[in-house]
């Protein structure tokens, strides 16, 4: 079942079949809609080899990470990333890929949870449990299916909590699609947090991508802003001040289309031009 509270919010919960995302799941559904099958074929159990709640599954975490379309065409992303001629990272082996992955997830709001988690969550509830994300959805979105939530939150939970966390996890919950990026951390049984920290993994091409996609971004964008605003990659990443500063100073020095100024006590990252294609720093990080 999937949930959807109105046109105009635009959230939505549920229908995952309670499955989170495996490491080759986006891969299989993309080679399967390359070879111009589709979702709705009867024999889609058959082609993609497995049953038929994971067959919803897999069509449900390639829109929710911004593969597909509502029509099932590949997004421009989905065949930058997965094509096996000239792909950038088709069997997900880069870090670079599962941050991209996650800042799609977070921006695509297809799976709503993670947005909300991420962009609003988070920042009101440093530790939190399962009850507490219930709390915040019935309070801030007036949902009374609160079990339809509680799944989504477990399946949250799979997909990013580390195996090294908690090794009372079930074999499964070990398989998340971005358990590697250890976001979430344990704090004791049943409580959670996502602390700001330095996440040397994220490149500055990554953290370039983040800014340049996000539309709420101008020709300048504060400090402020990549800190806090939603989708920003301090909010999506959950990066210390040390990261960030850090990040934006390789920016700097690598591209020569952008500039970090600090005038009366206004901190900002300024744009001379951009890159008409984003895709590109990945193919050409000197662009």
């Amino acid at each position: 079942m999937q949930l959807t509270i109105s046109e105009t919010t635009k959230f939505t919960f549920s229908g995952h079949e309670s499955f989170h995302c495996r490491l080759l799941w986006l891969k299989k559904g993309y080679d399967f809609i390359k070879k111009g099958y589709s979702f709705t074929d009867e024999d889609a159990v058959v082609t993609l080899g497995v049953g038929k709640n994971m067959v919803t599954a897999i069509k449900f975490w390639l829109k929710a990470f911004g593969i597909i379309e509502a029509d099932e065409s590949l997004t421009e992303f989905a065949n930058f990333i997965f094509n096996d001629t000239n792909g950038f990272d088709p069997y997900l082996e880069d870090d670079q890929s599962l941050w991209l992955l996650h800042y799609k997830l977070i921006k695509t709001n297809f799976a709503s949870i993670y947005s909300l988690i991420f962009n609003e969550f988070r920042k009101e509830k440093m530790q939190f449990t399962k009850e507490n994300f219930q709390a915040f959805i019935l309070r801030k979105l007036e949902l009374s299916n609160l079990k339809t939530v509680g799944d989504d939150f477990d399946v949250f939970k799979k997909m990013y909590l580390n195996k090294s966390e908690d090794n009372k996890l079930t074999e499964d919950a070990f398989l998340g699609l971005l358990s590697e990026l250890q976001l979430l951390k344990l704090q004791h049984k049943g409580v959670y947090y996502i602390n700001d920290a330095d996440r040397p993994s994220i490149t500055p091409e990554v953290f370039l991508f983040s800014i340049l996609d996000n539309p709420q971004f101008g020709m300048s964008v504060s400090l402020q802003a990549l800190e806090n605003d939603d989708n920003s990659p301090g909010t999506v990443f959950a990066l210390s001040k040390h990261s960030m500063l850090d990040l934006i100073e390789h920016v700097v020095e690598k591209y020569d289309f952008i500039t970090y100024s600090e005038q009366a006590g206004i901190k900002e990252l300024q744009f001379k031009s951009k890159p008409a294609h984003l895709f590109s720093l990945f193919n050409n990080p000197q662009i």
